[in-house]
């Protein structure tokens, strides 16, 4: 089955999805809450193989996805409009390409994306950690050893084959070791702690509240030692700051701005 798995980084490879791995489905089961695992997902949606034996994880590490979606818009006027156009451009190219790579080999494929909401999922960071395509941080997000933090998982594929190839993240936990911990001096609200990690109200706060201070980037993941030559382009960083800054604004209203 691992021609299987060749043929699926072959087409992803082609978009910039650089970042493909995958893990039996039931070794992702046993370490999630069970309205996350691949059997309710089986149970709630049709298209999902009955029986479910693996999951392919597909996603991006550096700028290559972020440089082929460009190209990709400057071919299609008006793409960028779109109220989710980095979104629907994984859909376009999982769906045209990289499922039907899967279903070459007979295998029976459903995609799941991490960000539609309002039915059942996956949990993305914790299928990305067993299939070694990153490890824990304490600035938030998963990092790699090539490609550090700057990575991103845009697809799973769930198929009826039987594949086991994580990749070289497996295992990887490089925080507790690391001397410089730059991530943690360059955070301007100090955010960002060892051991404790990422504080998420912290970091919240002072994102709404002095919104051009972390605009461009996050300065913690900036100063993350890991890959710092595979950092995204700076319109990419910008795209996922205010789109993050976005998300951020309602749950601070809603938990943390001081009532009068």
């Amino acid at each position: 089955m691992n021609d299987s798995l060749a043929k699926i980084r072959r087409a992803a490879a082609r978009h910039g999805l650089n970042l493909v791995a995958a893990i039996p489905a039931d070794r992702y089961d046993r370490a999630v809450a069970p309205a996350l695992r691949v059997d309710a997902l089986a149970a709630a949606e049709t298209g999902v193989p009955a029986r479910a034996r693996s999951v392919v994880v597909v996603g991006n590490g550096g700028g290559d996805f972020w440089r082929a979606f460009s190209e990709f818009a400057e071919r299609n006027p008006g793409w960028r409009d779109r109220a989710n156009p980095l979104d629907d451009y994984t859909r376009e190219v999982i769906e045209r390409d990289v499922a039907p790579a899967a279903r070459e080999s007979g295998a029976r494929c459903r995609t799941v994306y991490p960000f539609v909401h309002g039915g059942a999922t996956l949990n993305f960071i914790e299928l990305a950690k067993l299939a070694g395509l990153g490890g824990p941080s304490i600035i938030g997000v998963v990092v790699h050893p090539v490609y550090g933090p700057w990575i991103a998982f845009r697809a799973a594929l769930i198929v009826d084959l039987e594949l086991d190839l994580p990749g070289a993240a497996l295992g990887f936990d490089p925080c507790p070791g690391c001397v410089p911990r730059s991530c943690v001096a360059t955070c301007p609200v100090g955010a960002v702690a060892f051991p404790a990690g990422w504080d998420i109200p912290k970091c919240l706060t002072h994102r709404v509240e002095v919104e051009g201070d972390c605009a461009p980037r996050c300065h913690a993941r900036a100063g993350c030692v890991l890959g710092p030559a595979q950092r995204y382009p700076d319109d990419e960083l910008a795209y996922h700051q205010r789109r993050a800054l976005a998300a951020m604004r309602p749950w601070y209203d809603a938990h943390i701005r001081p009532r009068s």
